[in-house]
């Protein structure tokens, strides 16, 4: 049996994974952090999470960014590994990431969906083949209103998967509106889209003369998230030290 605590617990994703965990024979959370302790949600939950000291063998976090420091320091100390699902972390907050890293098992991916993570793992296939047979590429991104940041971090996760193999030289292009010519051969092509409720959608297009192929993933619900987040815990479980990816789970 895994055990894990839920850093975050109380918040959306945090009840999203204990929900999924509940169900999980294979998996249980042991205890839960977040700010305010205002349910009962089966395990004991610490505001403060120095102050918790129950054993386990990983540490789910779907928290906040300004969150993100102690809890590197807190499983650094006690050597637990860690899926860091939190995202927006600034440049100082992800080098702290490489140096925890160092010292216990970090698991930190742009995106925690099975299907995500194995459509990059395509892409990389793929791409080389199709851009030799004069395809262009574009990658198109949908999400809800309240989303703030454009484009996506899946977008360009699955614009670098590409461009890994094509050895890094093609170039992003994320607004055409100033320029008037013709695409150049090396570029993708990345838009955003904000609207509704939508939870995630993202279109990968392949372009060529006379046919298009299109490689689409879309999010019905943020359960997806949470999935992945409780495979990767279960694959960290005994880890050694080093920053691992979703793409080392689906291995």
């Amino acid at each position: 049996m895994v055990k894990v605590i839920m850093h975050g617990c109380n918040g959306y994703m945090g009840q999203v994974v204990s929900g999924l965990i509940k169900d999980d024979p294979e998996i249980e959370i042991v205890a839960g952090i977040d700010l305010v302790d205002c349910r009962d949600n089966g395990y004991p939950v610490f505001t403060d999470i120095d102050a918790c000291q129950v054993e386990a063998d990983a540490v789910i976090d779907f928290c906040s960014a300004k969150a993100v420091d102690k809890l590197l320091d807190y499983c650094v100390r006690r050597k637990i590994p860690v899926v860091l699902c939190t995202t927006g972390l600034s440049q100082e907050q992800l080098e702290k990431v490489e140096e925890a890293s160092r010292q216990v098992a970090v698991l930190k991916s742009a995106n925690m969906s099975v299907g995500i993570n194995l459509l990059m793992k395509v892409l990389k296939e793929v791409a080389p083949q199709l851009a030799a047979a004069g395809f262009d590429i574009e990658v198109v991104e949908k999400h809800h209103r309240r989303k703030v940041d454009a484009p996506s971090g899946t977008a360009l996760a699955l614009a670098d998967s590409i461009n890994e193999a094509f050895e890094e030289k093609y170039d992003y292009t994320f607004d055409r509106s100033s320029r008037r010519e013709a695409r150049p051969d090396k570029e993708i092509g990345i838009s955003a889209v904000r609207g509704g409720t939508i939870v995630g959608d993202h279109d990968v297009i392949f372009a060529g003369t006379d046919e298009v192929i299109t490689f689409s993933h879309t999010a019905y619900s943020r359960a997806i998230f949470g999935k992945g987040a409780i495979q990767a815990a279960k694959f960290l479980t005994g880890k050694g030290p080093g920053w691992y990816q979703m793409s080392d789970v689906l291995a």
